[in-house]
């Protein structure tokens, strides 16, 4: 297939509401190793990206009801940074003007080719990966570390031993540093819903974690009141 290595398990959402589009692109992406869903308007693509924690949405402009400036302003909004490509009939210099300067990461114009699309698809995410870290597999929050090849974590300097869950629970906090991450989507990424409606085990392991990593320090595990969890400086 030709996959990437440094791309394997990221998860792409491709939004569209022709199912012609979306059923192209999610098989393109799909074999070249992606992981995939898609979705049929903005509304769902705005649920979507809390629950499925995409790495790149693929987004049509022009949907109707919620369009793809709309997810777009939506999710910066909230805080989410996912990068997002613009997948659009609309060729007009204004609107590919006004997609990035919105926040868009690329913009690609119907009809299109396959090869190219994924190529940007490709050149979007390595950009990303070198700014969050991945490439190397470190992550950083503040003066915490997480590094997964060395399979060590750090705050200020300070070796923290952790268990095989906690390490995996931390690592998804901090690969999704910022975002809020219901007790369901914790469930479903750590313990692969083993364990799904049982969300008393993930406050038992943010008590964990948190008596690791934040005793006698800045706190950084932040509880989302009626919803989870996310790592973040308190000041922040």
């Amino acid at each position: 297939m030709g996959t990437n290595m440094s791309f394997a398990n990221k998860r792409i959402l491709v939004v569209d509401d022709e199912e012609a589009i979306t059923e192209l692109v999610s098989t393109a992406a799909r074999f070249a190793g992606f992981d995939v869903l898609t979705a049929a308007s903005g509304l769902e693509a705005l649920e979507l990206c809390r629950s499925f924690l995409p790495h790149l949405v693929v987004l049509d402009i022009m949907m109707p009801g919620t369009d793809g400036f709309e997810v777009l302003r939506a999710l910066r909004g909230r805080g989410d940074l996912v990068p997002i490509i613009f997948l659009t009939a609309r060729d007009e210099h204004t609107a590919k003007l006004k997609g990035l300067s919105s926040g868009a990461d690329d913009y690609v114009t119907k009809p299109f080719s396959l090869e190219e699309l994924m190529a940007r698809i490709r050149a979007v995410l390595r950009r990303s990966v070198s700014l969050d870290g991945n490439a190397t597999g470190r992550y950083q929050v503040a003066d915490l570390t997480l590094d997964e090849n060395a399979y060590e974590v750090h705050r200020g300097g300070r070796l923290i031993t952790l268990s095989p869950t906690e390490f995996r629970l931390l690592r998804f906090l901090m690969m999704n540093a910022g975002r809020a991450l219901s007790r369901d989507q914790i469930l479903d990424h750590v313990w692969h819903s083993d364990y799904f409606g049982q969300g008393s085990i993930v406050e038992t392991y943010i008590s964990y974690l948190r008596k690791k990593i934040d005793e006698d320090a800045e706190p950084l595990i932040q509880t989302v009141r009626g919803y989870g969890y996310t790592i973040r400086p308190a000041s922040g």
